[in-house]
């Protein structure tokens, strides 16, 4: 029975980190809400769970290396892998409309990239940068796009 025990607490020697893994993972999937939600709002197809889903994964991928006493360096590689992993999603979020001639997708893909950002930064230990991200990121899909469709959709006046 304790080998089973040792097993599922695998990686957590003690209380200290196994409450900061969940403070962690549950601030990154509440971050990763909070652009998700503005998304799924606006009716974009990567939404609430996509970007939950992103920014947990980022932390993880985090989290288990920094709990393990891996050195910073080391754990600089990991979120390279981490940029590169997002740079494939937000890549298959973007399309070319070839009778259109415009791309579309660019906002859900650095949505996605913005996401990821915040989970590592929480991964890493650093909350309040994360939060202090993604409410910038709110700010910008909500208040500036609003005023951008505004402009965009007053009509244009071209005087000769």
């Amino acid at each position: 029975m304790n080998t089973l025990l040792r097993e599922l607490a695998g990686g957590i020697p003690d209380i200290d980190h196994l409450v900061r893994a969940i403070v962690r993972i549950v601030v990154s999937s509440v971050l990763g809400a909070v652009i998700g939600i503005q998304r799924e709002h606006t009716g974009k197809p990567a939404g609430l769970r996509t970007h939950m889903l992103v920014s947990m994964g980022a932390t993880l991928f985090v989290l288990g290396p920094v709990e393990m006493g891996v050195p910073i360096g080391e754990v600089g590689r990991v979120i390279q892998g981490v940029a590169t992993g997002i740079g494939f999603i937000g890549g298959g979020a973007i399309l070319k409309l070839s009778a259109e001639r415009e791309v579309r997708g660019l906002t859900t893909a650095a949505g996605i990239w913005m996401t990821a950002a915040a989970g590592v930064a929480v991964g890493l230990g650093y909350i309040a940068v994360a939060a202090l991200g993604i409410g910038a990121a709110w700010l910008i899909l909500s208040v500036v796009g609003r005023a951008e469709r505004r402009v965009e959709a007053k009509p244009k006046s071209y005087e000769r």
